[in-house]
């Protein structure tokens, strides 16, 4: 009887279609959206204070009698009610502002049970500023005295006690529920079932009962969303793919690899078995690629398109800027070309006769390998026979965008890149639907950045250390957080800063301008200008953040630094280091609070991804750390990724077992599941669906 959760909120009782409109204002449509608003905190009224034992400051609850109401108007537009309460041991004020039908709805004589916080500077006078208050109209009543109060996060024209009464009237049509977590999870973990939970929740009698609920639901959240990536995972084993490759490493491999003038990584060649293993598999390859900055991740990807061409398939790469897509395209030119595979940009600044032959190219299958920008998705491109896939800085792209470039290939063999590491909660559930593969290691003889953090005031020696190493025949960056000034942030613009530095600080070196905002051709213009050495100093937005490799630049200077997330540091300090002299990363930044400090320590004490995108993930949170808010997923609840580390792992676990046994959720005990799966992903099918 799961039918009552979509059962329309106006028909609960108390409701009506006037308050439905309020309610759908907190996303509350339906009975199950209300069962599901879970209170914000929980207030304990089960202990009922005497008024002449009332601290100032505390939140009390207090049972008394009205014997006077009054009315004052310190000011227009204000007015403050007073009613003075005897509890039979002594007298208070209870206050309420704004709210003059109190005085007419709690006449002298009339019992209430108030809380609220209690304030004792007036003059002496012992008030209690009231935040909830409830009519006594039974001897019993009164002798039960508190209870443990739920507080709901609301909007305006819903109180807490509308909310109350509303809630203890969905909770009659809550006994109709069925269980949907099979009972031998609910056992094995000591959760209450579904209609046990829902009554502790909004209802407690206990703290234990409020804790055994949250247990209950955190569970829930993170067992349905394993369950709903799971299924989006097994799907891809569902369909062949019908493309070939060749078996072993191929002649395009072979003879790429004795080309370089370095032999990969032990973790370069672990990884590459397990995605050659998947690419011979007759099932398409979904998997993720983690790998440090510098570590070596293209080279990978550029064996996997080299063994796409070797077995007469086609290859494209897909990268979230014009600059990252640019730089793919000469590295990758540097490495295929020799090999003779015909390698094409395509990206939105290309001119339309030169875009016009390379789709008719890319269509007939000239063309081996196509690397680009959003421009790979448009409805124009058609491939002969597209079968490896890369996407590069995966975390920028939403869904659709991966989805959509799927769609042009027959269940293409796909490899999704990312160069910010992933801590394995936020795996878990970003990238849940997805095999994962980490590259650890850094190519041997890099240089460790040196990284300092240093305040505004000294400014001076940073500049004067770009100075040395250009003289020294070195490079460097200026990264500023905005283009244009801003009213609310108090941070330097990157054009007023270049012109500032050309003409007053850095008058003998050349300074370049990069930011977002530019034209793509003049973009390319001013990396190509940088990559030949006639730049000395770029001044640029976090445009750079990504893919930029300009081995000659040792010196990272980040201004505002503690406005960016120690991510976005960490991908920003990448893009020097890359060659074989000593680099540099200057943090300059005056942090507020105790967060942005952290930040700066760990950057100064860590040049290891893993470590900072855990750090990173504890100091802001699963909300803000990338990916999470375009990625599909639902917003929880209840659960936090970073707390309930231990429950995600259970529910995955659980899930996985589940749907070897009963993929499609078939099974007769598990139909409910499935059911509850489809609603809880109602809003977003393609989640479901994806891979």
């Amino acid at each position: 009887m799961n039918e009552v959760l979509n059962k329309p909120i106006q028909y609960v009782k108390g409701v009506g279609p006037k308050r439905a409109n309020t309610l759908k204002k907190i996303n509350i449509f339906t009975v199950g959206e209300l069962l599901y608003h879970f209170p914000r905190e929980f207030e304990d009224r089960t202990s009922i204070c005497s008024a002449n034992a009332l601290e100032h400051g505390q939140t009390a609850t207090v049972l008394g009698k009205v014997v006077h109401a009054r009315e004052i108007k310190p000011r227009p537009k204000m007015t403050i009610i007073k009613l003075t309460i005897d509890d039979g041991h002594g007298v208070f004020s209870a206050v309420w502002f704004n709210q003059r039908y109190i005085v007419k709805q709690y006449p002298p004589g009339t019992t209430l049970l108030v809380t609220g916080k209690v304030d004792k500077s007036y003059r002496g006078e012992t008030q209690l500023h009231v935040n909830d208050c409830e009519m006594v109209r039974k001897p019993d009543q009164a002798k039960r005295g508190g209870r443990i109060v739920p507080i709901y996060p609301l909007t305006e024209g819903i109180s807490q006690k509308y909310i109350r009464v509303v809630m203890e009237n969905a909770l009659k049509e809550a006994e109709l529920l069925d269980e949907f977590i099979p009972e031998a999870i609910l056992t094995k973990y000591r959760l209450p079932g579904l209609k046990q939970a829902i009554k502790f929740i909004h209802q407690p009698q206990s703290d234990d009962d409020i804790k055994q609920a949250q247990r209950r639901f955190i569970f829930e959240e993170l067992f349905l969303l394993q369950l709903a990536l799971v299924k989006r995972k097994s799907r891809t084993k569902i369909y062949l793919k019908n493309h070939k490759y060749n078996c072993g490493d191929g002649e395009n491999v072979k003879r790429l690899l004795a080309l370089l003038p370095f032999k990969p990584t032990t973790d370069q060649e672990k990884v590459w078995q397990e995605i050659r293993q998947d690419l011979e598999s007759p099932y398409p390859m979904n998997r993720l690629l983690e790998g440090d900055v510098g570590s070596g991740k293209t080279l990978v990807s550029a064996m996997m398109l080299a063994k796409a061409v070797d077995s007469g398939l086609q290859g494209a790469l897909m990268a979230p800027t014009e600059i990252l897509s640019e730089q793919h395209y000469l590295g990758l030119t540097k490495w295929l070309e020799p090999l003779g595979i015909n390698i094409a940009l395509l990206t939105s600044s290309i001119k339309k006769s030169q875009r016009e032959k390379i789709l008719q190219d890319i269509q007939q299958g000239k063309i081996d390998v196509v690397i680009g920008t959003h421009a790979l998705i448009q409805d124009t491109i058609n491939f002969k026979q597209l079968g490896a896939m890369v996407v590069d800085e995966q975390h920028r792209f939403g869904v659709k965008q991966r989805l959509a470039l799927q769609s042009k290939g027959n269940q293409p063999d796909v490899l999704v890149m990312t160069a910010t590491p992933i801590p394995r909660t936020l795996s878990l559930t970003v990238y849940g639907d997805l095999d994962i593969s980490i590259i650890y290691t850094l190519p041997p003889g890099r240089k460790p950045v040196r990284t300092y953090h240093v305040t505004e005031r000294a400014i001076n020696d940073v500049y004067r250390l770009i100075h040395k190493e250009v003289k020294k025949g070195r490079q460097a960056y200026i990264v500023c957080p905005l283009v244009e000034e801003s009213e609310t942030l108090d941070v330097q613009a990157a054009v007023d800063l270049a012109e500032q530095l050309s003409k007053k600080v850095l008058t003998d070196l050349q300074v370049g301008l990069l930011h977002g905002r530019m034209k793509a051709e003049d973009k390319e213009n001013v990396m190509g200008s940088f990559r030949s050495g006639s730049i000395d100093v770029m001044v640029s937005t976090t445009v750079i953040e990504v893919g930029v490799d300009v081995p000659n630049a040792t010196v990272m200077v980040i201004l505002d630094a503690n406005r960016f997330g120690l991510a976005q540091l960490h991908q920003l300090r990448g893009r020097v280091g890359r060659g074989e002299n000593q680099s540099f990363c200057i943090l300059v930044a005056d942090p507020k609070n105790e967060e942005g400090k952290q930040r700066m320590t760990a950057m100064v004490n860590s040049t290891d991804g893993f470590t900072l995108a855990e750090e990173d993930l504890r100091l802001r949170g699963p909300g803000e750390f990338f990916g999470v808010r375009q990625s599909g997923l639902p917003e929880f609840k209840m659960a936090n990724i970073i707390r309930d580390r231990r429950a995600m792992e259970c529910a995955r676990q659980e899930a996985e077992a589940i749907m070897e046994g009963d993929p499609k959720l078939q099974l007769p005990e598990n139909r409910a599941l499935a059911k509850q799966l489809k609603t809880k992903f109602k809003e977003n099918e393609n989640f479901l669906y994806i891979g």
